[in-house]
């Protein structure tokens, strides 16, 4: 919220934030230690480590730019919070974010597993249809609910403003990548979608998951459509890293084929960002590739001292 994170290649976290007074907020995380186990390197084993981790990482530095954003807004807790805190022994702010991931998780199951399940449920298959068929109709139904899905919530004005801190973040980087001056002014210039975004991701998920459960026996019963949907999501997210790893190392037609859906997707999932957006993006990437260490502002050259009179 009203900022960009940036992971490093070192795996650490690079924040920074607009806060309500106007400043930027900068914060960041170096790299946890990982599991050493080489299993967690295997392909496919890897991206779901992966997905698992995104999803952790993103709420979680989500949350803590809502905060950031709000230190200098001084509010004084309601009795209901007071009590909350009292009972639980917890901030008000901890409980809220708790209860918010659980209605997500619950909102995205329902939206994207359990209606497409009941779209094709409801449709009068005719006699003999074959179950491929069926799981194709879903997953497309489930594709068709998720670009709706995230259409629908550009019109809200705090998405809208996550859109355009994407669309700074996306120009900042391709500002660096053509060695440009690293200035707002400069990066305004450059196109706001980006071949390695993370909407590309989330395109071949949806991809990968209608050819995958396509191949799998179509269950009739509801309840157990919808149970192997969910166990088989981590194998789907696995597999959907792969193709874009292999997609985003090569220029072949192929490769640009994988890419091209996500591309055109992130004229949903951004927005043109204004100037002063794009200024919170540099921050987060200067800081992103010194790893923590922000640069020192360049201080103007000493004038020299004259030689005489009328020099």
């Amino acid at each position: 919220m009203e900022g960009v994170m940036m992971r490093t290649m070192s795996g650490g976290i690079a924040l920074a934030v607009r806060k309500a007074d106007g400043t930027i907020e900068t914060e960041y995380t170096p790299k946890k230690e990982t599991n050493p186990n080489p299993i967690l390197k295997w392909p496919v084993v890897r991206g779901v480590v992966a997905f698992v981790d995104s999803l952790a990482t993103g709420m979680k530095t989500m949350t803590r730019s809502a905060e950031l954003y709000g230190e200098t807004i001084e509010e004084e807790p309601s009795r209901f919070e007071k009590w909350l805190a009292k009972k639980t022994g917890k901030n008000a702010m901890d409980i809220a974010i708790v209860i918010a991931v659980v209605l997500a998780v619950a909102l995205a199951i329902g939206l994207f597993v359990l209606l497409p399940s009941l779209v094709t449920q409801f449709i009068p298959w005719a006699d003999g249809a074959a179950r491929i068929w069926k799981s194709l109709v879903e997953g497309f139904v489930r594709l068709l609910i998720f670009l709706g899905y995230i259409s629908a919530i550009s019109l809200m004005k705090d998405i809208k403003r996550v859109y355009m801190y994407h669309g700074a973040e996306h120009k900042t980087i391709a500002c660096y990548e053509h060695d440009a001056p690293l200035t707002p002014e400069s990066a305004m210039k450059y196109s706001r979608l980006h071949a390695r975004c993370g909407t590309n991701y989330l395109f071949l998920v949806m991809a990968v998951s209608i050819l995958f459960f396509a191949m799998l026996p179509y269950a009739e019963n509801l309840f157990l459509r919808v149970l192997t949907r969910l166990i088989f999501l981590p194998l789907v997210a696995g597999l959907a890293y792969e193709v874009l790893k292999a997609g985003a190392v090569s220029d072949a037609l192929w490769a640009r084929i994988i890419r091209a859906p996500g591309m055109g997707l992130q004229y949903l999932t951004t927005r043109e960002p204004e100037p002063a957006m794009i200024e919170v993006a540099i921050k987060a990437f200067e800081l992103a590739i010194n790893d923590g260490v922000l640069p020192k502002p360049e201080e103007p050259a000493p004038v020299p001292e004259t030689a005489g009179e009328g020099v």
